[in-house]
């Protein structure tokens, strides 16, 4: 395969499909389509240091302007696709251009959720963070003093929150399920997380949802300024967040006849079911363990590139998924290995070090998953133990005095 690769897309799984196929030799013209009017960055620092003001937007891009030129990869910017056209093999621009491939990638990242406006999602002074833009205004607003309410509490919210509270704002979280972190990690390390927030003069409202925004005080009477919550309360508020999750953006391969739910359908090459046209990272539904899965991280957006670019270039091995993770939340680091889904059972393991503590999750008795919070130690050990495919002793794992390199002995 030497034709075109057209790839859309410019966030992380974009960017490293095309360097690894220039890493692999591969010669074949590329074009990466990107909706921005900037190169290709990394995103998750965007809302940590770069919002800390710790962090210059020029130390987030992947490679410097000059490196696009001098590896021939095309770089389309500030412009997106209308339709793609499987039978002529070609995408058409939002201004009428064509542009034929022998190969499409599809690396069209996530969309943060909304509020509709029906809840006042429309008001000035509501945000999501996703991108550069998003960060730029959201440091106009990131001021002492200031109140915040964050709509939310995965770990976008939290990860939120902490840098809010460092920059000396008053911040108060909602979360309408039971408790933070429902849907991601176990009620241990969510208890662990909200402690830690709580100490740091984060108000978080568990078992509350938004009834509505009110806007007023602005020019246009459109700025938010209070917050009605579920139960019956209003809480005056300066701007809002909203961390609600997001969605896959997988519309354009829904029109053009792709299999889709929820996200991109793929095989375990990447491929969809055009066996011309590839995808990868958050817009990806891909094949894990006799399930279907998306992951959303930057692990798997640029593992799973780079094991397509290895299949464009000649190779034949498929894909296989080794999740992990982690959130920065004030000097706290939560790190993960494998992925929780369907977990029945936990164990909670101490640290060696004050304030370090690992949850290790299992499913039907195998262990598929570990939090660790300031614990390196049971990080490694973890993702060592489930590349490996060994199943750790409950006995080691139950005893804050073993060294847990015996579980790989």
């Amino acid at each position: 395969m030497t034709g075109r690769l057209v790839i859309i897309g410019a966030g992380q799984a974009g960017f490293a499909l095309a360097a690894k196929l220039r890493a692999l030799k591969d010669a074949r013209p590329i074009t990466i389509i990107g909706s921005e009017n900037v190169i290709p960055y990394q995103r998750p620092p965007l809302s940590k240091k770069y919002l800390l003001g710790e962090m210059e937007f020029e130390r987030l891009t992947f490679r410097p302007e000059s490196w696009f030129a001098e590896n021939a990869v095309e770089l389309l910017l500030s412009t997106y696709v209308e339709e793609i056209d499987r039978k002529a093999k070609s995408v058409r621009m939002q201004d009428g251009a064509v542009i034929e491939y022998d190969t499409l990638a599809l690396a069209t990242g996530s969309t943060p959720r909304t509020l509709p406006a029906s809840v006042g999602g429309d008001l000035d002074g509501v945000f999501t963070v996703r991108d550069k833009r998003d960060a730029d205004l959201l440091v106009g607003e990131m001021k002492p003093g200031r109140r915040l309410l964050i709509i939310g509490g995965g770990y976008i919210g939290l990860e939120a929150a902490a840098v809010a509270r460092h920059l000396g704002l008053e911040v108060a979280l909602i979360e309408m399920a039971d408790r933070i972190l429902q849907r991601v990690a176990a009620k241990e390390t969510a208890d662990v997380m909200r402690t830690i927030h709580d100490s740091h003069g984060v108000v978080i409202r568990e078992k509350t949802g938004l009834h509505r925004l009110i806007g007023g005080g602005g020019p246009e009477g459109n700025h938010v300024r209070a917050a009605e919550l579920s139960d019956g309360s209003t809480i005056e508020v300066d701007f809002v967040i909203v961390g609600i999750g997001v969605k896959p953006n997988d519309e354009l391969a829904q029109e053009c006849g792709l299999e889709v739910g929820n996200g991109v359908i793929v095989d375990e090459f990447a491929r969809t079911s055009d066996p011309s046209i590839f995808a990868m990272g958050d817009c990806a539904m891909l094949p894990w363990k006799g399930e279907r899965i998306r992951l959303e991280s930057v692990q798997n957006a640029v593992d799973q590139a780079e094991a397509a670019a290895a299949i464009l270039a000649g190779g034949s091995a498929p894909y296989d998924a080794k999740p992990w993770f982690w959130s920065d939340q004030y000097d706290v680091k939560l790190q993960i290995a494998g992925f929780n889904l369907g977990y029945d059972e936990t164990l909670v393991r101490k640290g060696a070090r004050e304030g370090s503590l690992s949850i290790w999750y299992f499913r039907e008795g195998r262990f598929i998953a570990v939090d660790a919070i300031n614990d390196a130690k049971a990080y490694v050990s973890g993702k060592k133990l489930l590349d490996a495919g060994i199943e750790p002793s409950r006995a080691i794992l139950a005893d804050p005095a073993a060294d847990l390199k015996q579980l790989l002995a």
